[in-house]
């Protein structure tokens, strides 16, 4: 550097940066551009023009790198590592790589995700709870901060070209309508081209999806065999054609995010009947055979143990004869709808092998983000009665699909089943615990191939390293020679948490690099440390109906368990009380990372929960609301609640002759509110998650012409309650009725509030078939507002 005629002051700011930069060994991105080679002149005869070399940033040949996750699945479940779900995409990417038998997660959707992507531990970046019950506390605000940038920030300012596809769940659901903000959507994270869904889940049939920051018009999946992941491998394809076409140079990133195999679990006949028959003796033999299978296989080691059904979950043989075709059908489709997404996957592997990407993509394959969800919990016909608390029987469950047109229907768009919760603990075989279980493995790990066919060797050995979510970035980091940049767009950044895994490319027995990890999740929490395990259960059991019991739960009273991983794979062989120093010791251990992880206070992301304090749950601030017209897919959270609070809707309508059409709308046929006219006379209607369907009928038609129509619901004795309908057409009531309890918490993560029409699943059998069912007037004004 020529630092003769710089000024003092320049030269101090030039030399201190240049040091801190090697100091810290550190890059600030972006990085600023190459500057001009061109010298300007007072006119072009006096200048010259020379265009300026782009520098590249990334080693010479860098790889395409493809990150792939799927939903809700267990460690016993896929074909390809010794479970009965047929997935050849899997086994292909394993067969011609590596695979790792001891990776793990979170234990739930958000916080793998927001782990997963930037490199740090899931409440050190906000992501302690789902983004609809976060709360503020510092592990649980639902947003991923910016001093966490994310891979793709990361590589799009290196040079890469960055996509993502699917399932997103890192974006507060207040923040997810066409309306924005954008800078916590993927858009704003980096990722160039985004198409998907911004909540937790979707309908395989009718979703909302955005393209980029744009709402794709129903049109787009309101035709016959319409179904989501395949829609999602066909944009993904057509993505990377594009990309071969117009960049053919330039390395990519792509998140391929499925919705399956999450509920809904919604798959076609088909696929469902591919598995017809092959469950017939139930969870407790299907989980005796897989770990048979897994053991023979490899995957896992001859002494690892089989562990014991918890004392809290019912046994196949328990389940009356009369209640097993039911229970048979929801795994039947559970098991399809998997084998159906791992076949999208291959439509997107083939695309990029027959585009010329295979010898340099590295191909990451995560078999869920957390393990299979027990949130079926006796086996229902809407995910969401337990996300609310609400009790309910399987002959309650049979005879409301009875109602609808029997077992055939599961899987279909008028139900959001999923299976038992002993289905989910089968497939976690060998381990204890299922999805939301941080303290065991059924919950957290997750098989894992990675192809690289130009320097990964095919190897048929399992990485048995311990390893976590958190340690994909680095990876990335380690093989593109990226240090991991100070600044990132202006933030400062927080350290990784994670450890590259590319020592074990090559080495299958290597020695594990990992350092102490922690998990929780819903007060389920342990910690890994030198090959030793503790953990605690927590206040939580998923597959258990109703509400956690916080009046006898003490965290610092907690039993903790122990556990030597060296000796004991599967968490047979508690040693907490042979071995209470060592206990004490990674207890310790515990407290001192939930501290710096921002975990604590234990409990807290129970916060906002229908548990305790529903009323703090992410919403819109605002109380009252003025529609100029009809509105499309709200989210819940940002919309008048008119389903769960007390509120009035006053709306100024024009009502013509044979007047029909929805007024409002939220939410679906499996759980939804609709307001609507019916042949000139209003319907009020309200689904509490097909256990009960009220519906109120005005007296009297409306009349032609400007109508006001005031619609009133006031909750008796707070949410959950009785909710009291009064309807006035011009001031005069028309309509008065009950509805005999209430959502207190989520109605739909998907169908989102609409005013003019009820988009995505039609919440009533009077217009189901004529769905979205537009009202064929003029909806002037519409005024909402909360009573409390």
């Amino acid at each position: 550097m020529k630092t003769k005629n710089l000024p003092y002051f320049i030269l101090v700011v030039v030399m201190s940066i240049a040091f801190a930069n090697k100091m810290y060994g550190q890059e600030i991105l972006p990085f600023p551009p190459t500057p001009s080679a061109s010298k300007a002149g007072i006119t072009l005869s006096e200048s010259t023009h020379q265009k300026r070399q782009t520098v590249n940033h990334l080693p010479e040949d860098a790889p395409n790198i493809v990150i792939i996750l799927i939903d809700d699945v267990g460690p016993g479940q896929a074909g390809t590592y010794g479970g009965e779900f047929n997935t050849p995409t899997l086994s292909k990417i394993s067969k011609e790589g590596i695979s790792y038998n001891r990776f793990h997660s979170t234990a739930m959707c958000s916080p793998t995700r927001a782990s997963l992507l930037t490199g740090r531990n899931h409440h050190k970046v906000g992501n302690g709870q789902i983004p609809e019950y976060a709360n503020d506390w510092d592990g649980y605000t639902g947003v991923i901060p910016k001093s966490a940038a994310t891979v793709a920030e990361v590589l799009k300012n290196y040079g890469y070209s960055t996509s993502a596809f699917g399932k997103w769940h890192n974006t507060a659901p207040e923040e997810s309508s066409a309306a924005g903000p954008f800078d916590h959507w993927p858009t704003g994270y980096g990722f160039e081209y985004f198409y998907g869904f911004m909540a937790g889940d979707a309908s395989q049939y009718e979703p909302t999806l955005f393209e980029n920051t744009t709402l794709v018009p129903e049109e787009h999946f309101h035709k016959k065999g319409y179904h989501l992941s395949e829609d999602l491998a066909d944009q993904a394809i057509n993505w990377m054609r594009q990309h071969k076409a117009i960049e053919p140079d330039k390395p990519f990133l792509m998140y391929w995010s499925s919705g399956a195999v999450h509920g809904p679990h919604h798959v076609t006949k088909e696929w469902a009947d591919k598995y017809k028959g092959k469950f017939d003796d139930g969870w407790d033999a299907y989980r005796k055979r897989v770990y048979e299978k897994a053991k023979k296989l490899g995957w896992i080691p001859e002494n690892a143990k089989l562990t014991p059904r918890p004392s809290t979950m019912q046994a196949w043989d328990d389940i009356p004869e009369d209640e097993r075709a039911f229970q048979l059908r929801l795994m039947e489709v559970y098991a399809g709808y998997a084998e159906h997404v791992d076949a999208q996957v291959g439509k997107v592997i083939d695309e990029l092998d027959n585009l010329g990407y295979e010898d340099n993509t590295l191909v990451f394959y995560i078999w869920g983000d957390n393990g299979a969800s027990s949130e079926g919990q006796q086996g229902t016909l809407a995910e969401l009665l337990a996300q609310n608390g609400v009790k309910t029987t399987t002959k309650q469950q049979i005879e409301a699909l009875n109602k609808i047109g029997g077992l055939d229907e599961l899987g279909g768009s008028k139900v959001e089943n999923m299976m038992h919760a002993g289905w989910a603990w089968g497939g976690s075989s060998p381990y204890k615990g299922t999805k939301l279980v941080a303290a065991y493995f059924g919950g957290t790990r997750q098989p894992m191939a990675v192809r690289w066919p130009k320097v990964i060797k095919p190897d048929n050995v399992p990485r048995s390293q311990f390893h976590h979510v958190n340690d994909i970035v680095p990876t990335i980091y380690d093989i593109l020679n990226i240090t991991p940049p100070r600044v990132v767009n202006g933030a400062e950044q927080m350290e990784l948490d994670g450890t590259s895994m590319k020592y074990t490319f090559d080495n299958p027995t290597a020695e594990g690099r990992k350092g102490a990890q922690y998990f929780e999740i819903h007060t389920s929490r342990g910690i890994y440390k030198d090959g030793w395990f503790a953990c605690a259960f927590g206040v939580r059991t998923p597959w258990v109906q109703g509400l956690p019991d916080f009046d006898n739960w003490d965290p610092m009273k907690e039993p903790w368990e122990l556990y030597n991983l060296e000796e004991d794979w599967s968490q047979a062989n508690d040693l907490a009380k042979s071995n209470p120093d060592k206990l004490d010791e990674m207890k310790s251990t515990f407290l001192v990372e939930a501290a710096r992880n921002n975990v604590l206070p234990i409990g807290g992301t129970f916060w906002s929960t229908a548990a305790l304090h529903p009323e703090d749950a992410p919403a819109s601030p605002m109380t009252e609301w003025n529609f100029a017209g009809p509105i499309k897919r709200i989210p819940e959270a940002a919309s008048p609640r008119f389903g769960s609070t007390s509120n009035q809707m006053d709306f100024d309508v024009t009502v013509p002759k044979n007047a029909n059409g929805v007024l409002c709308a939220v939410g679906g046929y499996p759980g939804g509110v609709s307001f609507f006219i019916k042949d000139g006379y209003l319907n009020y209607e309200y689904c509490f998650f097909l256990m009960d369907r009220t519906r109120i009928v005005a007296s009297e038609k409306l009349p032609e012409g400007k109508v006001n129509i005031q619609l009133l619901s006031e909750l008796e004795n707070g949410p959950a309650s009785a909710l009291n309908i009064t309807i006035k057409v011009n001031g005069k009531e028309v309509a008065k009725g009950k509805v005999p309890r209430s959502i207190a918490s989520t109605i739909s993560y998907n169908d989102g509030f609409d005013i003019g029409q009820d988009l995505g699943s039609p919440v009533s059998d009077a217009y189901f078939d004529s769905a979205p069912f537009t009202f064929n007037g003029k909806i002037n004004k519409v005024v909402a507002k909360y009573l409390e």
